[in-house]
């Protein structure tokens, strides 16, 4: 067809609409919640990872893209499946970084809590940052009302109050979300001085920093020191959501600290969501395994199960949200993923 005969929104200026790769991810992170599903409460978190990584590499070899894994389960000789710089996808499609977490919330996977979620990131080839040089971030999270007025330098106690303003609250009505970890306890202590709520979740720390960023979700700000990794996963969320992830590294001892200067990191440096996530085109999905504020968890029945996902690209700014009805007998015809019980990842 020649340029007049196209559509005003085709023309020169304009790009074609193209194919929502988060469309055939989202397969993915449905496969890895279905596996993970049947381990809920069972005790077993490794188990349960090992049934969500195993289905989760399965099903993405069937994705149209050149991806290689940027943040996965660990080096090749730790991780066998979804290892740090595995090519997945079939191999055609655009080039692409990938990140996955085939359990955010092994332990709430394990003990049947709240919350965990099988989640996978993407994004234009060499645009993610690289976390290999420090595990731990402290990191800053809040939605788009406040995202130009926190600053993680800041006290806490001046950030919580900016969030209110920012929303027309009080103080007393934020709520921030934070690991319960023994390394928080001062960090709680100032969150509670403000009459600010403060949630405390074991697990989840993406699933934290999202509901920190999406309305309705009763959580304003995730607060507090979790996994580089994680982080960069929550970026990519973040960019489509329009909120703001501000961090900083935070090495564990002076032999990673040296490793991070070794590499050109600037450890004084604020990294926020573009220095985390380069771009405008990227996708995060995620699927529910145990019920939470997030997303609905796993429902089986005789026969058939119940996803329910949330579905993102910062390109378009589009959010979906996506439940799904699974038929396992017809699953059953042609798929290499046993949804039907909790069976051992084969190693």
């Amino acid at each position: 067809m020649s340029e007049e005969h196209l559509p005003a929104a085709l023309k020169v200026g304009y790009e074609r609409p193209d194919r929502n790769l988060a469309l055939e991810l989202v397969r993915v992170t449905e496969a890895a919640a279905m596996a993970a599903g049947r381990w809920v409460g069972r005790g077993d978190k490794n188990g349960a990872d090992g049934a969500a990584v195993e289905a989760m590499r399965t099903m993405i070899s069937t994705v149209s893209m050149n991806g290689v894994v940027v943040i996965g389960e660990g080096e090749k000789d730790d991780a066998p499946m979804l290892y740090n710089g595995e090519h997945v996808g079939e191999g055609t499609g655009p080039d692409a970084d990938v990140a996955v977490d085939p359990i955010d919330g092994t332990t709430l996977c394990a003990k049947g809590q709240s919350n965990a979620i099988a989640v996978l990131a993407a994004a234009d080839r060499g645009t993610m940052y690289d976390p290999s040089a420090v595990f731990y971030m402290d990191k800053l999270v809040t939605g788009p009302e406040a995202a130009h007025v926190v600053d993680i330098r800041l006290p806490v106690a001046e950030n919580i109050a900016r969030v209110a303003r920012a929303k027309g609250d009080n103080p007393s009505d934020v709520t921030v979300v934070m690991l319960d970890r023994p390394r928080h306890q001062g960090l709680m202590e100032q969150v509670r001085a403000t009459g600010a709520r403060l949630r405390l979740i074991s697990d989840g720390d993406v699933a934290g920093a999202i509901m920190a960023a999406r309305e309705d979700t009763g959580v304003d700000l995730l607060l507090g020191t979790g996994g580089t990794p994680e982080g960069i996963i929550a970026a990519c969320a973040i960019k489509c959501l329009g909120g703001v992830i501000q961090g900083r590294l935070m090495p564990r001892d002076d032999a990673e600290r040296q490793k991070a200067l070794d590499a050109g990191h600037d450890l004084d440096a604020v990294l926020s969501t573009n220095d985390l996530v380069r771009g405008e085109n990227c996708f995060f999905v995620a699927t529910g395994i145990t019920d939470g504020e997030l997303l609905r968890g796993v429902r089986y029945r005789a026969g058939g199960a119940t996803t329910h996902s949330l579905v993102m690209r910062s390109k378009s700014g589009t959010i979906r949200v996506i439940e799904s009805e699974h038929k396992l007998s017809k699953l059953r015809a042609y798929s290499a993923i046993d949804f039907d019980r909790a069976t051992p990842a084969q190693g």
